[in-house]
């Protein structure tokens, strides 16, 4: 059987808090440890480059994708095991997602919400069942969560939207409820 391989949404800028990038590297140091493939946006940059770099140190496979308007904003990242380039926005996150077992995001922008809500919407309509895990770094997404019950409270998303998303608020309750996904 074939390693899992982890699509990882994430920001190309660092943040603020020196625990989103601590968590980044962890992230990257864990998927290595359990032997699962990163797929993520091709980055040296950011988040992106955190989890990248922590995951090669780790020994882990990575798949990379990055659209060409991007490589030299994002500092592709061509060391990986797999480098693709694509023309657009919509194909780069189609093909990590179609080269993915199960979804996670980290801290991130309007970029990695944009992602986020891409793959929920797919879930919400039937397009796939993979897994979708937010890591609640120092509770980064619980406003989020907020708005995803204020939008099934005003009627305009069934409970079962909630459902889809899985929130961790550390690394061992991430990988261990990533690992049962997987299995």
């Amino acid at each position: 059987m074939a390693a899992s391989s982890i699509c990882v949404f994430c920001g190309s800028r660092l943040g603020n808090n020196p625990a989103f990038e601590d968590d980044a590297m962890d992230f990257g140091r864990l998927l290595a440890a359990r032997g699962w493939r990163l797929v993520y946006g091709a980055g040296d940059v950011g988040l992106m480059g955190a989890v990248a770099r922590a995951a090669q140190e780790a020994g882990a496979d990575t798949f990379g994708v990055i659209p060409e308007h991007l490589v030299r904003w994002e500092v592709g990242k061509t060391d990986l095991t797999r480098y693709v380039v694509t023309g657009n926005m919509h194909e780069r996150k189609k093909v990590m997602f179609m080269n993915s077992d199960a979804i996670v995001v980290l801290p991130g922008g309007a970029g990695s919400l944009d992602e986020f809500f891409e793959v929920l919407t797919w879930r919400q309509i039937g397009l796939h069942k993979k897994p979708i895990f937010l890591l609640n770094t120092g509770g980064y997404w619980s406003p989020l969560m907020s708005l995803v019950t204020h939008v099934i409270d005003e009627g305009f998303a069934d409970a079962s939207l909630r459902d889809y998303i899985h929130v961790a608020d550390t690394l061992q309750d991430l990988g261990d409820r990533l690992a049962a996904a997987l299995s």
